[in-house]
């Protein structure tokens, strides 16, 4: 049982891909506060610049 918990402490296999995925889900998370915070401003300025080409246009 000593060797299996030893070879077992030293085996690094598959912490890499808890890294990434920590990583990753750190980004997405980021992403969504990010767009939760623009979100309003984003919505103004598309409805802004539709609003102007329409009336460009008549």
């Amino acid at each position: 049982m000593h060797l299996f918990l030893h070879i077992f402490r030293k085996d690094e296999d598959g912490a890499v891909t808890v890294d990434w995925v920590v990583i990753v889900a750190g980004v997405v998370v980021l992403s969504v506060a990010a767009f939760g915070l623009f979100e309003d401003e984003a919505v103004s300025l598309a409805t802004t610049t539709g609003n102007v080409i329409v009336n460009s246009a008549n």
